[in-house]
């Protein structure tokens, strides 16, 4: 990864980025599109890594995208104002913490296209050609259902970039989502015909795409499009695969040595050499200025109703929440979480803190007290890490095809007790919704699994938004939340691509 983390670095830094009127203006932004360039080798090895150079933008992975998230019941945040209102659905689309989601995504996807429709006129050898295609098809089928289901719906999908005419800049929206989750798969289905596994790929080339997180976007595409003879057809292609299992202990997932284990399926990367590339979570989640020691952001926070969803002996919960009273190893020593020295801030709306992200912070300070940049980033105004930021993982593969199964009226208790063996809990018979929900809870809490869009999916958002929210000495810090299934189902798209689309775009009702 460290090879193709600074190809992606001095490529950026190379072209710059001009500014873009709109995310549906194909005019480069920091990325080849013709000219002069896709002409060479190298020109296509330059512009297959472009894709990947914006996963880690702030607004992207790094904290941008997960304000959405911020709807959910499992968060509690930091008071900030746009916060504030995504938590009440009352934005518009213009906030400086969101609109940019759907610029970013876009672009990405105009890199993928650029890749699609360049690479096959160049000379190169058929593996490698196709190797580089199927990443443009997988990355590109990602971020087309990352907006699919945040802004598309039965009465309009999204915009399908005109893949063959990159100056059919105006594109008006597809007629339904599903028409989206069609393009969607049938790209994931092509990513998946072309790529190699994981293993085949060698270590500088880790943090690529391969082909069983095609087949893992595949599941999640047909989850959502409610086909769920597809999700499990898939599901059950990674498992037979051979190429991936749970590791034995659930907070090992969320070490720097487990980057790419065999539980690994997708992540936004980052680089043991470089901790100044990758995404900045896990110092977004850091407690408020990191108790003097360390620049944390202190954004996300876990609630009690998360807390509380656990089982008291569930292994998931120390592993994913800090409570008062718990130890922790914070920059070498062993410290006690909400006491003493280490007691959080006002900003922390919870008084709890997410534990998944914390290993990076452990490690002790160099012998002249700077941080040690083999596992932080010494700038605390970018806190990344070494540690990767899972998007899609082989436990979240099993409780797909678990819910998949449920909905088809089978049982799932084999999927959902492999997960409920690694926390420790015993098994269950006759497994229901209700037990695939606390299960899909427990497991992905705190993660870009997105537990705001579980709820919308399952029905659940209207009911479960209709409760306050709690700080974990029992005093409400959300008040119950009118959520209209009607109408916040999707989020607003950005108001400015509207106005710039020559009325291709329009916004999604109610908003």
């Amino acid at each position: 990864m460290k090879n193709l983390s600074l190809l992606i670095l001095s490529f950026v830094l190379l072209l710059g980025a001009t500014a873009c009127e709109s995310e549906l203006d194909l005019v480069p932004q920091g990325a080849p599109s013709s000219g002069n360039f896709w002409k060479t080798p190298a020109d296509a090895k330059a512009g297959v890594n472009a894709i990947y150079a914006l996963y880690s933008d702030d607004n992207m992975y790094g904290r941008g995208f997960f304000w959405l998230n911020n709807a959910s019941d499992d968060i509690g945040t930091k008071p900030r104002q746009n916060a504030e209102r995504i938590k009440n659905f009352i934005v518009d689309g213009a906030e400086s913490d969101t609109k940019d989601i759907w610029r970013i995504h876009y672009e990405i996807m105009k890199r993928c296209n650029d890749v699609i429709r360049n690479i096959p006129k160049i000379n190169l050898d058929e593996k490698t050609k196709n190797t580089m295609l199927g990443e443009a098809y997988f990355n590109h089928a990602v971020m087309h259902l990352e907006l699919a289901y945040h802004y598309g719906d039965d009465r309009a999908g999204i915009p399908i970039q005109d893949r063959e005419a990159p100056t059919n800049v105006y594109v008006p929206r597809a007629k339904n989502v599903a028409e989206n989750y069609a393009y969607i798969a049938a790209d994931l289905v092509k990513a998946a015909d072309l790529l190699p596994y994981f293993n085949e790929l060698t270590s500088d080339n880790y943090g690529r795409a391969h082909k069983t997180a095609a087949w893992g976007y595949l599941v999640r595409t047909y989850l959502y499009a409610k086909d769920w003879d597809n999700a499990i057809k898939y599901a059950n292609m990674i498992v037979n695969s051979g190429k991936h299992k749970l590791l034995d202990n659930f907070e090992d997932v969320f070490k720097i040595k487990n980057n790419w284990s065999s539980e690994y399926i997708w992540s936004v990367t980052s680089s043991a050499e470089n901790t100044s590339l990758g995404s900045i979570f896990p110092g977004v989640c850091l407690e408020d200025k990191g108790w003097g020691a360390y620049n944390g952001w202190g954004n996300f926070y876990p609630t009690k109703e998360l807390f509380d969803t656990y089982d008291p002996t569930d292994k998931r919960r120390s592993a994913t929440i800090l409570q008062k009273g718990d130890k922790f190893l914070y920059f070498g020593e062993l410290v006690t979480f909400n006491e003493g020295k280490y007691i959080v801030s006002s900003s922390n709306r919870t008084g709890y803190q997410f534990n998944k992200y914390m290993e990076p912070f452990g490690y002790p300070k160099t012998n002249s007290g700077g941080i040690d940049i083999r596992y932080v980033n010494a700038n605390g105004d970018k806190p990344s890490t070494a540690l990767n930021v899972p998007l899609l993982r082989y436990a979240d593969v099993i409780l797909m095809l678990a819910e998949a199964k449920l909905m088809k009226g089978l049982n799932a208790d084999t999927e959902i007790n492999m997960i409920r063996h690694r926390a420790g809990l015993g098994d269950l018979a006759g497994a229901t919704m209700t037990d695939l929900k606390r299960e899909r809870r427990c497991e992905l809490a705190g993660e870009w699994t997105d537990r705001h869009f579980d709820l919308v999916r399952w029905g659940d958002a209207q009911a479960t938004y209709a409760k306050p929210l709690h700080h974990y000495n029992g005093t409400v810090i959300y008040p119950a939340r009118n959520f209209n299934p009607a109408i916040h189902h999707v989020w607003p798209i950005p108001p400015d691509e509207i106005a710039v689309s020559k009325g291709a775009l329009t916004q999604n009702k109610g908003w």
